[in-house]
């Protein structure tokens, strides 16, 4: 069990981070349609943290200390991706992006990794797994696509 809590309290972090940089670029991004994108995105998010510390209630407390780190990386990140510009065409957004592609890709993992060593297991019952990941695996979807244009839009500027 405590190999399993700090799996899930990684990703509690990890997801707090993730909505924090989310809550930044709505804010970056006000008044135009990557705010709404980041928004919908901030909403499944939100939803699959909760759905995640539901689980880990199951097995231990949350670690303020994790999510604490996670929310201090999220920041110091931050200070990066802003040195680098937040715009389309910039390369801070680019970088943004493929920070939440490989959140969400984690997130997808740790769905998959759930499944295969405890699918059948009580502790996760009520969390569909299999949905969970297709949720990630539509995120990651989204995100890519979003990822790769920016990508265009900063790399072929001259």
């Amino acid at each position: 069990m405590k190999n399993i809590a700090s799996y899930l309290n990684d990703h509690v972090a990890g997801a707090v981070a993730a909505i924090e940089l989310l809550e930044h670029l709505i804010e970056s991004h006000k008044g135009t349609p990557l705010q709404t994108f980041f928004e919908e995105l901030h909403r499944d998010v939100k939803e699959d943290l909760e759905v995640l510390r539901k689980l880990l209630q199951r097995f231990a407390k949350e670690s303020a200390l994790r999510k604490a780190g996670g929310w201090i990386a999220e920041k110091i990140g931050q200070i990066k991706l802003k040195g680098a510009g937040e715009k389309p065409g910039e390369l801070g957004l680019v970088q943004a992006l493929e920070v939440l592609v490989l959140g969400i890709t984690g997130k997808q993992l740790l769905w998959r990794a759930l499944n295969a060593s405890l699918g059948s297991s009580p502790l996760l019952r009520g969390a569909d797994l299999g949905k969970l990941e297709e949720r990630a695996i539509d995120q990651l979807e989204r995100v890519e696509a979003r990822r790769l244009e920016a990508a265009r839009q900063a790399f072929l500027q001259v």
